[in-house]
């Protein structure tokens, strides 16, 4: 009898031994993969900085301005007038306030079973 629970023993250890392993390897694995991950985002990051850079560069006025100059013929280019803006006098204006006083009066014949609108209607001889 207790030679067969030391087998079992014996053969549940190494189970579990090759359980422990399996373990060990995977995580190892896996710290592997977040290395490697790691080390592309850094990549990615200087390659952005110097993209970055880059923009800067090329998006200031006078790197951007020679070039508008030697093609401004032609592409038939002309600097931004402020006319094409419009003017502030071309604004529409705020519309008016609502006369509450008549929305109150149509809203107490509305209560009290007039439609004001169906006799302007009648009175048209609209149906």
């Amino acid at each position: 009898m207790i030679r067969r629970i030391n087998i079992f023993l014996v053969l549940t250890s190494i189970a579990m031994l090759a359980g422990v392993y399996a373990v060990k390897f995977s995580i190892e694995d896996t710290a592997r993969h977040r290395t490697e991950l790691i080390a592309l985002i850094d990549s990615q990051e200087g390659e952005l900085s110097i993209l970055k850079a880059d923009e800067a560069v090329l998006s200031q006025p006078g790197h951007i301005e020679p070039i508008i100059k030697r093609h401004e013929v032609a592409l038939a280019m002309t600097p931004v007038r402020q006319e094409q803006f419009g003017a502030f006098e071309a604004l529409p204006m705020r519309p008016a306030k609502p006369n509450t006083e008549a929305m109150d009066s149509l809203f107490l014949s509305l209560e009290a079973g007039v439609d004001p609108i169906a006799a302007i209607l009648e009175l048209e001889g609209i149906e």
